[in-house]
């Protein structure tokens, strides 16, 4: 199948990998100063097959979802081409979006669905390329049951059976600090060709069902609040910042401590009051 938007671009033919490499930068700069961590839980990491194609499907709690995908793509999934279906409105007052993976996809019309699926067709006919979506194909609360999936991603499966189909569970909620924590946990890959096998009802069930399964188990360890749970992916910003923080720098100083900016420190977790510097950086899966 030839890829093509509803313009014809290739949406892989259009990445630039210099564009790609200064997004992820500033993405991440983005994510450290306004988020305490990106966190992946330790008992959910992704495990897809080796040589094929993969959808990744997550829920959509959030605007920093973007972000958690360039981010996590980019970390867990080296050397594989991402894109990204996205709002042809939205898309048009984010142009550069194009040269790092993003497709544009009209909403509730039919050219839109058959235009979304001609694209993402050809993409995942490539068994290096990964393509990133929400399944909801709306923004839906965590707790939303059962999970929302969209239409255009249950008919994926028709063409793309060779593909691995990996849920993901996303949430950013706030512990013990200013920032909000950046969670994620991966389910369990469906094969592709499993699910053209099952009527759209029931395919459509299997990929709620699973990615379901995915957000209870983060949601456990998110109500833990046990930054053992998860691997550290990216470290961000902690403490109040600020004067406030300058002035306890200086009381630390003084007396002869290290400076510990966090609220409430672990026993466990040390400190992260200078974090690397540069995409990547941090513990790595």
């Amino acid at each position: 199948m030839k890829p093509g938007g509803p313009d014809g671009e290739d949406p892989l033919a259009l990445h630039s990998r210099r564009r790609i490499a200064f997004f992820d930068l500033v993405f991440t700069r983005f994510a450290r100063r306004h988020m305490r961590a990106l966190r992946l839980a330790r008992d959910a990491r992704p495990a897809p097959p080796p040589g094929v194609p993969l959808v990744v499907y997550a829920s959509h709690a959030s605007w920093w979802d973007g972000v958690a995908f360039m981010l996590l793509s980019r970390r867990l999934f080296p050397g594989r081409p991402m894109v990204i279906p996205m709002e042809a409105a939205a898309l048009a007052r984010y142009g550069f979006m194009r040269r790092i993976g993003v497709f544009g996809v009209e909403r509730d019309s039919p050219r839109g669905a058959v235009a979304f699926l001609r694209t993402a067709g050809g993409v995942l006919a490539r068994p290096e390329a990964m393509l990133w979506m929400n399944a909801p194909g709306r923004f839906a609360d965590v707790r939303e049951r059962p999970v929302p999936i969209a239409p255009g991603l249950v008919r994926l499966a028709e063409l793309a059976p060779d593909a691995a189909f990996l849920p993901l569970a996303l949430e950013y909620p706030f512990w013990t600090e200013r920032r909000a924590e950046m969670l994620a946990g991966f389910g369990p890959p469906l094969s592709g060709a499993a699910l053209r096998a099952m009527p759209r009802p029931e395919r459509a069930a299997a990929l709620a069902g699973a990615l379901a399964a995915a957000m209870d188990r983060l949601a456990e360890h998110a109500v833990s609040r046990d930054p053992a749970r998860f691997v550290l992916v990216q470290q961000g910003g902690e403490g109040m910042g600020g004067i406030y923080d300058l002035w306890r720098r200086a009381r630390a100083w003084t007396a002869g401590r290290r400076f510990d900016p966090r609220h409430e420190s672990r026993p466990h977790e040390p400190p992260h009051h200078q974090p690397g510097g540069g995409p990547g950086a941090g513990s790595g899966p």
